[in-house]
């Protein structure tokens, strides 16, 4: 998958198959189109599109908003659709500026001047343009003046499958780890660096993966103890991870820790990508450091039997 970030130096394709949105998440529903998409680019020979957005819209629109949580970053993003067989993907950066041209000069100057689309293939909710003025009805009835086809990916199945990004965010925001995984067809992730922390684990025989938090806006799922899978370059090993404010020791800051189990490496600055498969239990405050090292041996041994490995 070719990645452009300047429409300049977009290439001249002979049947651009495209389509168009921010894609937070790549979830199931995302996926139908980008299937439809890659389907009728190889039926008619051409080449598969997508175009996104970076910062989020909604970044950029409402900028006082902070609480607007995504599901993944655009290294992310680009990850999830080449994933897909895309050919090319073309992310336009977001500006006020940019939301302020209108649904034609949007078509005219990305879609047909820049990309020469010949198929735009959207979802039945789809909008663009100034104030989401863009509509398919809109492009149906002048598909022939702007010189592409048009294909809608019908409500039912969209609605089928019963996903949007809102629905995963609420999802984990609640800890509902295998709704959200299910939505997203993968398990859901987030990728940090190992930073030196108090080594208190290992005093109780739990030494831990402290990471940094994500870059801003990444969703972090609701405080607890979770089971993971924790990727260290090609290495997958099975994990148990805490996200909370450590009340037994009297935390006072969110902190991100995951003990890998029977792993003793060290691995300060490295990269963790954190898979999460399902939450064991809500944080909570022990009476002192043996009844929460009890606990935690409860908790490996769920993580033994939830990742199939007892």
């Amino acid at each position: 998958m070719e990645v452009i970030h300047d429409i300049a130096a977009f290439p001249n394709l002979k049947h651009a198959v495209v389509t168009s949105g921010t894609f937070d998440g790549v979830h199931i529903g995302h996926q139908k189109i980008l299937r439809r998409v890659t389907e009728r680019a190889r039926i008619s020979g051409g080449q598969s599109v997508v175009i996104t957005f970076w910062p989020h819209p909604r970044l950029v629109l409402f900028p006082e908003d902070n609480n607007l949580q995504l599901l993944s970053t655009i290294e992310e993003r680009i990850e999830q659709l080449r994933a897909f067989g895309i050919d090319y993907l073309l992310i336009i950066p977001f500006t006020k500026e940019f939301s302020r041209l209108s649904s034609r000069t949007f078509i005219s100057d990305v879609l047909v001047k820049t990309i020469r689309t010949k198929v735009l293939i959207i979802g039945y909710d789809h909008r663009f343009g100034k104030n989401r003025e863009g509509s398919f009805e809109h492009l149906k009835s002048r598909s022939q003046q702007y010189g592409f086809e048009v294909e809608e990916i019908p409500r039912q199945d969209i609605d089928d499958v019963g996903v949007s990004s809102t629905k995963i965010r609420t999802a984990l925001e609640s800890g509902n780890i295998p709704t959200a995984n299910q939505y997203l067809g993968r398990p859901y992730a987030f990728t940090s660096v190992v930073e030196e922390g108090n080594k208190l684990g290992r005093t109780i025989g739990y030494p831990t993966a402290n990471l940094a938090l994500p870059t801003a806006h990444k969703l972090i799922p609701a405080n607890g103890v979770y089971v993971v899978w924790v990727k260290l370059q090609e290495e997958r090993f099975a994990g148990m991870m805490n996200i909370g404010t450590r009340p037994t020791v009297d935390g006072t800051k969110l902190t991100l820790e995951v003990h890998i189990l029977n792993f003793s490496r060290d691995i300060y600055g490295q990269s963790l990508t954190i898979e999460f498969v399902e939450q064991l239990r809500l944080e909570q405050k022990f009476n002192g450091l043996d009844a929460l090292k009890a606990q935690l041996a409860k908790d490996k041994e769920e993580t033994s039997r939830v990742l199939g490995f007892s």
